[in-house]
């Protein structure tokens, strides 16, 4: 993981770094990503805000065995 800090894509303003998970030959793995804007004025803050909670709704659903 670099030391840089993450910036949005968009704006450049500062992000927070987040940890997403990835399944890899059945096992999960951390991937260290940027995290959703918080810049009201960027147009892509609420897209990333709103596909972040789609995917943390995925990761907390049960999976059937």
């Amino acid at each position: 993981m670099d030391s840089e800090q993450p910036v949005c894509p968009v704006c450049g303003q500062p992000v927070e770094t987040v940890v997403r998970r990835h399944k890899t030959l059945g096992a999960w793995v951390p991937v260290w990503t940027h995290g959703p804007c918080r810049n009201p004025r960027c147009r892509e803050s609420r897209f990333q805000e709103a596909e972040a909670e789609v995917e943390e709704a995925v990761n907390r659903a049960p999976t059937k065995r």
